[in-house]
This record gives C-alpha cells, sequence and structure tokens, in this order.
C-alpha cells in the first residue's frame, strides 16, 4: 500500500469555514548529481585514470566504499519528511557506469527499497552518464532510450557530452515521462558553453513537444544538473519554462526554482555565489489539484547540516567528496532537489 498522508484539505486552496482533512498518497520526485561516481577499475576508453588506485587522487576501495555509503545516506532522507519510503524516482548524474548504482542500491541504509536501474553508456569522454533509479513499489518502466546531444561547433572543446535519458512508465497506474539530464558544463567560459546548453535543452523540448502532440497534457519532467540557472536563456527561452503557475499555459512547462533562486537559494556554490543548477521541471498537467491523478505540491533542496561545509575554504558549501586531488571525505559538491507530489486516496 502506498503511504498516505493527512492533509488539511484547506492546504489545496479550500476556502470553506469547515475544513476537512484527506487522505493523499505521496510521491517524491528527486535529483542528485553524486560527484564522481567510479568505480576503481581503469575503463581505457574513457579519461577515468584519477580515480584508479595509481592515479593522482590514490582512488581505492576504501574510498569507493565510502563514497558509496555516504551517497546512501543522503538518498535514504530524501523526501522522508513526506513519506518514509524516500524517492519513488530519483534521477542521476555523473556515475561512471551501472556497476556503481549496483552497489549504491545495494547499500543497507536504502537497500529494502529495492530500486531499480535504467542506464545508458552514452559518449561522453569523462565517461560519466546519468542513470534512473525507480523504487518498484511506485513506478513501473514501459520504455526507455537515451537521446543523443550534437553539440554546435565551437561550443565546447570536447565533442560528445551526456545523452539525455528519457523514461517512459506508470507512477501507481499514471503514465509520465521523465527526462534525466546532465547538460555541458560551464568549462571554457558561460557565454561561450551556452549554446552546449541550448542544445541540449533543444533535444528535451523537441521530444517533448512530440509527446504533447501525440498525447495532449502529457505529464512530463526534466530533472538534472543543467549547468544553468533557472533564469538562464537555455530555461527560459528555449525550454520556455515559467516561475508562475499563472503563466504556464496548455502544455507548457513549470519551473518551481526560479522564485528560490532569486531569494539566494542555491544546489552548489562557486567563487562564493550560489548556482541552482539542480533544477526539476514540470508540464502543465502537473499544476492542477482538482485531478483524480498526482499534481505538484512543493519543492525542495535537501541541504540539511550534514551536508555542508563547517570549516575551511569551502565553509558553508555542499560538503564535497574531493578538493583537487584531496580527499574531503563528503558527499556531493552538489546537494540534491526533489518536489513532492500527491493525490487524493480513495
Amino acid at each position: 500500500m502506498k503511504h498516505l498522508v493527512n492533509l488539511l484539505v484547506a492546504l489545496f486552496g479550500c476556502t470553506t469555514a469547515f475544513a476537512q482533512k484527506q487522505d493523499y498518497k505521496t510521491a517524491i520526485v528527486a535529483f542528485y548529481n553524486l560527484e564522481n561516481f567510479y568505480d576503481t577499475t581503469d575503463n581505457p576508453a574513457v579519461n577515468d585514470n584519477d580515480f584508479t588506485p595509481g592515479g593522482d587522487k590514490n582512488y581505492n576501495t576504501a574510498i569507493y566504499q565510502s563514497k558509496v555509503h555516504h551517497l546512501a545516506t543522503v538518498i535514504a532522507q530524501i523526501g522522508t519528511e513526506m513519506n518514509p519510503d524516500g524517492p519513488a524516482i530519483l534521477g542521476v548524474a555523473e556515475i561512471e557506469n551501472d556497476t556503481v548504482l549496483n552497489d549504491l542500491v545495494k547499500d543497507p541504509l536504502i537497500s529494502s527499497r529495492k530500486y531499480n536501474i535504467v542506464h545508458y553508456d552514452s559518449r561522453d569522454l569523462r565517461g560519466v552518464d546519468v542513470a534512473f533509479l525507480y523504487n518498484p513499489k511506485y513506478f513501473t518502466v514501459e520504455d526507455s532510450r537515451k537521446l543523443f546531444v550534437r553539440l554546435p561547433a565551437g561550443a565546447k572543446e570536447n565533442i560528445f557530452t551526456r545523452d539525455v535519458l528519457w523514461v517512459k512508465g506508470r507512477l501507481d497506474g499514471e503514465t509520465i515521462h521523465v527526462f534525466v539530464n546532465h547538460w555541458p558544463s560551464r568549462l571554457g567560459g558561460e557565454e561561450r558553453s551556452a549554446p552546449g546548453r541550448a542544445a541540449a535543452a533543444m533535444v528535451c523540448k523537441h521530444f517533448a513537444d512530440s509527446l504533447q502532440k501525440a498525447a495532449p497534457n502529457a505529464k512530463i519532467i526534466i530533472m538534472g544538473d543543467l549547468n544553468d540557472d533557472p533564469v538562464n536563456a537555455s530555461l527560459t527561452k528555449v525550454l520556455n519554462a515559467k516561475g508562475r503557475k499563472e503563466e504556464v499555459k496548455e502544455n507548457g512547462l513549470f519551473n518551481p526554482w526560479v522564485e528560490m533562486y532569486k531569494k539566494g537559494y542555491g544546489t552548489l556554490a562557486y567563487q562564493d555565489a550560489w548556482g541552482l543548477f539542480d533544477q526539476i521541471i514540470i508540464s502543465a498537467a502537473w499544476l492542477s489539484k482538482n485531478q483524480p491523478g498526482f499534481f505538484y505540491l512543493h519543492q525542495h533542496i535537501f541541504n540539511k547540516q550534514f551536508l555542508i561545509e563547517n570549516a575551511g575554504k569551502y565553509r558553508g558549501y555542499p560538503m564535497r567528496t574531493w578538493d583537487g586531488n584531496t580527499y574531503r571525505g563528503g558527499y556531493s559538491d552538489h546537494f540534491p532537489t526533489y518536489l513532492v507530489m500527491v493525490k487524493k486516496a480513495q
């Protein structure tokens, strides 16, 4: 049985004098950049030499096992204030392969959730990919594929970037589509690299438009480390994602992170400035509370105190695993983000 929460109907806009209580099913939709989640084995096809026992980072089994357990510690707690099962679906970035994911989901802190994995290798030169984890108690996969992102000439020195992962499935019986992204970084300069992120955004936009054309009001989620903030052109112009619900048109996209970003919240820090790159964007079909299916309730940055550096030059930043080649023993240089989705229990 799905976890139920008891919420006041007034929370959802009821204006009656006597607010009634209603049971709601909850589903947590999350994203987490796992920061250089490599195994210790050298893969000659990619540039992973640093993350081997003979590499500059002196990466070894003990560090790897610590990394696995630290990441599981975080995932075990995401969204549990609303649902003790944590994320029903979780997009992840910066993973080397399905080996590390299988080790992660077997960690005792989250093994009881029995997470399944959707992953495809991409041609990124660092050898990192995106992937999709799901709790079969809540979600069933029906289809998936990787979507190639062709980088414009001059946008990046590398020829290839991470593919976009598309997953179609049923969330408690309701068809949804999820795009997991890790758009090109800002290495080489924000302006120079911006066309690469626009190209990745356009891949999502074109595919989402085709889904909406075939099934108007399809429920779509676009999540990932976008390497852009909610106010950048890849979000506001290419995806045309709106920061206010009332501005979202039919089949349009809503970005719940715009106002949080404007208020100074972020998921990663660089040169003492916060960025909010880790976003989860949803289609208009999630916004109405008067529907039998799941609808969007609220958004969160998972930034509990144990994830925050308390000393040194990164004080106040997310507690990272690495500072250059120095092992910091942290979790990730990004905070996870998540949305709470609810629907009325029958």
